[in-house]
């Protein structure tokens, strides 16, 4: 049975720090996950989503602090408007734009961790794998 492969790249004040809480409360999610800790979400460059799934993830998943509680003050409004463009971009390397998500979380969510996590992988589950090579953009 296929399991999708998902990069997770996660705001160390926020979103990290809550897939933790999710862990040590025992919240079960789906092992689908590879998590990557970035001390901003506003660090996640497109180059850097692009090459997750080169190298053969089937989603990616962005999670930074809500917007206005950034610990750089404005890292997520430059990760939204990354996001976007992204959005826009992936169709154009063969990749269908639902492979990448968006979420603001917080590091008292630990449920929504665990809840965007198991959406998200069935969600891909439900797409299959990643059929096309991606094309350097």
């Amino acid at each position: 049975m296929y399991e999708p492969k998902i990069i997770a790249f996660f705001c160390n004040w926020c979103t990290y720090t809550a897939a933790d809480l999710a862990g040590v409360s025992r919240m079960q999610y789906a092992p689908n996950v590879r998590i990557v800790r970035v001390m901003c979400s506003g660090r996640v460059d497109p180059e850097l989503v692009i090459k997750a799934f080169d190298l053969g993830a089937d989603g990616v998943l962005i999670g930074g602090c809500h917007p206005g509680d950034c610990h750089y003050q404005n890292g997520n409004h430059k990760t939204l408007r990354r996001y976007l463009l992204l959005k826009k971009l992936l169709p154009q390397v063969g990749i269908e734009p639902e492979r990448l998500r968006l979420e603001w979380i917080s590091a008292s969510e630990g449920e929504k961790v665990r809840r965007v996590c198991n959406e998200f992988t069935e969600e891909l589950k439900k797409m299959g794998p990643l059929k096309k090579e991606v094309k350097n953009a």
